[in-house]
């Protein structure tokens, strides 16, 4: 099967998955996965499944990452903030649809990696951060929209009071060692409301910046 054909299968397989947003499959689509990918995993970068990346890291499943897109529903004029750049894949992806993206990573070659990958695939609408993405960014707060790409026991507090009312969380919450749920957080004057969206497993969101070799 060629890379083209490869591609248009990827398409139809996220909306069988549900995804029906159109500018969310146009983003998906201009997306080239296997540009975050290195080696033999990027001849795997169309199947729908989470592949190792450096760090010890993975790039994670595309109908998850086109889920999260989905109802995080960004719009062209938002400001988002990713914790958990990875690969810069979920990033590139929210650049397509929003007009600024903040992304904190705490593995710092990860970091430098994305960012001369944005820098090749000319979007200029993201920056990319390395540092301890619990603590949020609130020199650019407060945001539209915040998506994690890592586990947290519960909804951060302090990521929580860096959304804008009116604005929507997605992430995943749950023990690192056990199912995780994957949550939406709509923030209002009077509070929260959450809604599971399902199943999933995600890397555990953790506090400080990492010790990677050669730092």
């Amino acid at each position: 099967m060629t890379l083209a054909q490869q591609r248009l299968q990827f398409i139809l397989g996220l909306r069988s998955a549900g995804i029906t947003n159109a500018r969310v499959l146009s983003a998906m689509e201009a997306t080239p996965r296997d540009a975050f990918l290195d080696g033999i995993f990027r001849e795997r970068a169309y199947e729908d499944r989470p592949l190792p990346i450096s760090c010890g890291q993975t790039i994670s499943q595309p109908s998850v990452v086109a889920l999260m897109t989905q109802e995080l529903d960004v719009q062209p004029r938002h400001k988002v903030l990713e914790i958990g750049t990875g690969s810069g894949y979920q990033a590139a992806i929210l650049s397509r649809l929003a007009r600024r993206i903040y992304t904190v990573e705490r593995h710092t070659g990860l970091a430098k990696a994305a960012q001369d990958l944005f820098r090749r695939l000319d979007l200029a609408n993201v920056t990319v951060i390395p540092g301890d993405g619990s603590l949020g960014l609130p020199a650019q707060a407060p945001f539209d929209r915040i998506l994690l790409t890592a586990a947290a026991e519960d909804p951060p507090a302090t990521l929580l009071a860096q959304l804008k009312p009116g604005g929507v969380m997605i992430l995943p919450v749950g023990q690192s060692d056990t199912v995780q749920n994957l949550i939406k957080v709509i923030k209002s004057d009077d509070g929260f409301e959450y809604t599971e969206l399902g199943e999933v497993r995600f890397v555990p969101l953790l506090a400080g910046v990492a010790k990677d070799p050669g730092n």
